[in-house]
């Protein structure tokens, strides 16, 4: 069941952490969908028309932006209980077969700072884990958390919290999504405490959970549950057909934000600005929320994701884009959205992402994922950004840093 993934050398592999006790793995690389006849055919994710994908270098000696995507297996009353908690929806699984009620698509995308220990590790292991882990692991997990310090001593378990004591009654719950999304994060955490190398890199995460709640794919399906669970900026986009407007599914976990400099109220002196006028929190990080960075944990960087839910309905949306800071810091995201219109394929969309950024003159690795949904292909209105596309374009030119590689 080996998933699709960016190539990387042996010696990088037998340098990332290991899981001590690998869970049992029920995911694939290949989705379900319902057959006329009453059976299911398999099709594979790395078919470029189901999810499309671009990851340019840039200037960088080296690739730190990853990505990942399966087909997860989880409990369908889990997720019943999850939609009906976040949509006021009664979902019956039991109208599907299965296989089918189990399913959920998983896209991730990992971007590493100061090394790729974390990046990797998550791009080899997040997708396993959010499929395994379980409400047991909870305290464990907490009094981890709890032992870091500073900003953890205050720590009282967030979503996690009816699942520290074994023997409360809240604790017979199962976990919703948004607590499995959690628990996994702190677990890729807690795994890395032991590596040198994850004390002074991490990787901000946005990962996308899509759940077709028919017996259509998700790139078909007009019932469709979508979940986004994200740390750090990393970016989901989520575009319309009308007139391909754009819906943020992500907000940059920078300091300054409004939800982070709410939460980090209490770290006085962590804010600093570097002579780029770039705000760094402890005078290093761009993310105050970010996977791996574990000297930093005690000063209030968090694992925990921030999770949104939306109902997809009809077909009134196209796709979803899914990019590393080396796209979103030169391109908008109308931009990106308009750029992806039209294209032949997600992967031509990717593409054509990830080219005008570096031709914007990007340096950073840059990556891109396209996710179609019923609506690929039916985006109304004009192309509402080309005329400033062409015009950053010639702006450029005569540039040495223009690329000239717009596709």
């Amino acid at each position: 069941m080996a998933l699709l993934l960016p190539s990387r050398s042996p010696s990088l592999l037998r340098s990332l952490p290991r899981l001590t006790h690998p869970p049992r793995a029920s995911y694939h690389d290949y989705i379900r969908i319902s057959t006329p006849d009453g059976g299911t055919a398999r099709l594979p994710l790395n078919n470029p028309n189901f999810i499309g994908v671009a990851n340019f270098r840039g200037e960088r000696r080296y690739q730190e932006d990853f990505y990942a995507f399966a087909a997860l297996s989880l409990d369908p009353e889990e997720l019943r209980l999850s939609y009906k908690k976040a949509h006021n929806l009664d979902w019956v699984p039991s109208e599907l077969p299965t296989t089918l009620a189990r399913q959920m698509l998983f896209v991730g995308i990992y971007d590493g700072h100061g090394g790729s220990t974390v990046s990797q590790f998550c791009r080899q292991e997040l997708h396993g884990l959010f499929e395994n882990v379980h409400k047991s692991q909870v305290p464990e997990v907490y009094a981890w958390a709890k032992e870091l310090g500073g900003y953890f001593r205050r720590f009282t378990g967030g979503v996690l919290s009816p699942w520290l004591d074994q023997n409360a009654e809240s604790y017979q719950q199962e976990l919703d999504l948004e607590a499995r999304a959690t628990l996994a994060f702190f677990e890729v955490d807690k795994i890395l405490s032991e590596e040198k190398e994850a004390k002074e890199c991490g990787a901000t995460a946005s990962v996308v959970f899509l759940k077709s709640l028919d017996n259509l794919g998700y790139f078909q399906s007009e019932h469709l549950a979508l979940t986004v669970a994200h740390v750090g900026d990393t970016r989901v986009l989520l575009t319309s057909t009308e007139a391909g407007r754009v819906k943020p599914m992500t907000e940059n976990h920078h300091a300054e934000s409004r939800v982070e400099s709410v939460r980090l109220r209490r770290m006085m002196g962590g804010l600093t600005t570097d002579s780029f006028g770039e705000v760094r929190w402890m005078g290093v990080l761009a993310n105050t929320r970010c996977l791996g960075d574990l000297k930093f944990k005690p000063y209030g960087v968090t694992p925990e994701p921030e999770v949104r839910h939306m109902l997809l309905e009809g077909q009134q949306w196209s796709h979803i884009t899914l990019i590393s800071d080396g796209v979103s810091s030169v391109v908008s995201d109308e931009e990106i959205s308009d750029l992806a219109r039209g294209a032949l394929s997600p992967k031509h969309a990717a593409e054509r992402i990830c080219s005008f950024a570096e031709e914007m003159g990007s340096e950073d690795n840059q990556t891109a994922l396209v996710v179609p949904l019923a609506g690929w292909g039916k985006i109304t209105g004009p192309d509402r950004t080309k005329e400033l596309r062409e015009y950053r374009r010639k702006g450029l030119e005569g540039n040495e840093r223009h690329r000239g590689r717009w596709m």
